[in-house]
């Protein structure tokens, strides 16, 4: 599957980008198939080749969340941006009881088992006690 995504260029702490279209699980550096323009975000320009990125949006390329954002934003696209920031793992509050847990407290228990003889109940007792004893 193709992708229009961004390729880093520049220097250390002087990031600069060229989009271009590649196939998806490439590598970040790897080989690309066309060079479809460039973004610097520190100056936040950019610069398209609306005529290249129309034909692999057209023949199917998909681009990644962040340059989609950047088409949007030079009108080739037309609709809402993409939320880039994903959701927390963290667990969520468990919710208030309902009305059907309230019903289920209703709903009477089935009738207790009966109670074993008092002999089987001290021989259940008993090695309980000898393990408590020796704690080997």
């Amino acid at each position: 599957m193709l992708a229009i995504k961004l390729k880093r260029i520049g220097k250390k702490h002087q990031p600069s980008f060229r989009v271009v279209v590649a196939e998806k699980r490439s590598k970040l550096q790897g080989r690309f198939i066309e060079d479809l323009g460039w973004y610097n975000p520190r100056s936040k320009e950019f610069g398209f080749n609306k005529e290249g990125v129309e034909h692999w949006l057209k023949n199917g390329a998909q681009p990644t969340d962040s340059v989609y954002n950047l088409f949007v934003r030079a009108q080739i696209i037309s609709g809402p941006k993409r939320p880039l920031h994903k959701k927390s793992k963290k667990k969520e509050e468990v919710p208030a009881p309902t009305e059907k847990a309230e019903k289920t407290e209703a709903v009477p228990e089935a009738p207790a088992e009966t109670e074993a003889p008092p002999e089987i109940k001290e021989q259940k007792e008993e090695p309980k006690k000898e393990s408590e004893e020796n704690p080997a």
